[in-house]
């Protein structure tokens, strides 16, 4: 019993540690995403006004193509980005390189059409996405930890996080990441991205509806977070519709709890309705976390109602074929939106239907900010105050 407690125990921490690892690699990764998704926005608005939209790269020299590839290069940089942070959270800096390198070289769809051909397998073209640098991080951090902890006499230990450890690390791993890891994970992509792409009718609302439900969830959790970077990663595919069911689903639930709030008081506590100031241009500014208060208190009759609005939301959005380049921003990027009334419509919806179901669920508080306004005002009324 002693035995299977201890196993359980390690597992549960190894578990944690490679959670923490990813959510590190995706923190750093970010502001990459970020800058390049806002940055090709704004290259496509610069082209639909001074130019044609869809040969934006090909004018050479014009302000849209400038703006065009500096997003460009943010968002075909935030993979391996992703995959460096990621072993570097594992290893320290002797696994920084070879994450950046092996996450880097499988999204060279023309080096896995190379090595499926080698391993007789046809496809890769599209590169093994978010998804082969996430495991390629990981691969190279704990092997670049592996070498970082061995024995070596003290004349080889100034070498061994610069030179050494990393070059090792890249001799072992890269037969394996590209062959073995890379070739199926780019034909998995390549597969993935065809039926997004394809997505019509019912298939779009459910994609929509689970995207935004997971958004919710756990209110900026790990599952929020898997949702998050599924978007991001399509985002360098060109396709930017999951990433306005996300943003929409992970604006929701601040915004509905604070809606249900402002509109029966009574449902809640005083200390809450304070909150509910504060949950509103977190909502707007896309900072799920602004929910996490409400979900605390009462996650039993909390969740079911943001997952239900947040999927709601999700779904109406994918439903509408609206679109959004940029991964973060909230309220403030909507404008680069292909249907801003659409995206503004989907929030909308998703917070009523949060606002709604909390509202229903809950019952009264015996003291709550009525109930105090109440009190306040008889007092300040008695005579001789």
């Amino acid at each position: 019993m002693a035995s299977k407690d201890t196993t359980e125990r390690a597992l549960r921490g190894y578990l944690t540690s490679v959670k923490e690892d990813t959510m590190t690699g995706v923190s750093f990764m970010i502001p990459f995403v970020t800058i390049g998704g806002i940055f090709l926005a704004l290259g496509y608005a610069a082209a639909s006004v001074f130019g044609d939209v869809e040969s934006v790269f090909e004018a050479t020299g014009t302000l849209g193509w400038f703006l065009a590839q500096i997003g460009n290069a943010g968002l075909t940089i935030m993979v391996p980005i992703l995959g460096a942070y990621i072993a570097y959270a594992i290893a320290d800096r002797p696994g920084l390189a070879p994450g950046f390198l092996l996450s880097y070289i499988i999204q060279q769809g023309g080096v896995l059409v190379a090595a499926g051909n080698v391993v007789g397998l046809s496809g890769g073209e599209a590169g093994a996405g978010y998804l082969g640098a996430l495991a390629a991080g990981l691969l190279a951090g704990y092997v670049a930890r592996w070498f970082k902890s061995r024995d070596v006499p003290d004349v080889i230990k100034p070498m061994m996080p610069v030179l050494i450890v990393p070059v090792l690390t890249m001799a072992v791993l890269s037969p394996l990441v590209i062959f073995v890891l890379g070739v199926p994970v780019a034909i998995a992509n390549a597969g993935l991205t065809a039926f997004l792409t394809g997505l019509q009718g019912g298939q779009a609302l459910l994609v929509g509806a689970i995207l935004g439900g997971m958004m919710a969830l756990d209110m900026g959790g790990p599952i929020n977070k898997v949702a998050y970077v599924f978007a991001v990663g399509l985002i360098t595919e060109g396709i930017f519709e999951p990433m306005a069911a996300v943003m929409i689903g992970g604006m929701v639930p601040p915004l509905g709890l604070a809606l249900s709030n402002f509109i029966a008081p009574q449902k809640y506590t005083a200390e809450m309705y304070e909150q509910a100031k504060s949950a509103v241009p977190l909502g707007l500014s896309f900072i799920t976390e602004g929910a996490i208060p409400y979900g605390a208190a009462d996650p039993l009759r909390v969740i079911p109602a943001i997952v239900a609005g947040s999927a709601a939301g999700g779904a109406t959005s994918m439903a509408l074929g609206v679109s959004m380049p940029a991964p973060h921003g909230g309220i403030f990027v909507i404008p680069l939106s292909n249907q801003p009334l659409g995206f503004l419509g989907a929030i909308a919806l998703g917070t009523l239907v949060t606002a709604v179901l909390a509202t229903l669920l809950k019952p009264d508080f015996d003291v709550t900010v009525a109930d105090l306004e109440r009190t306040e005002t008889s007092t300040q009324g008695t005579p001789g105050d």
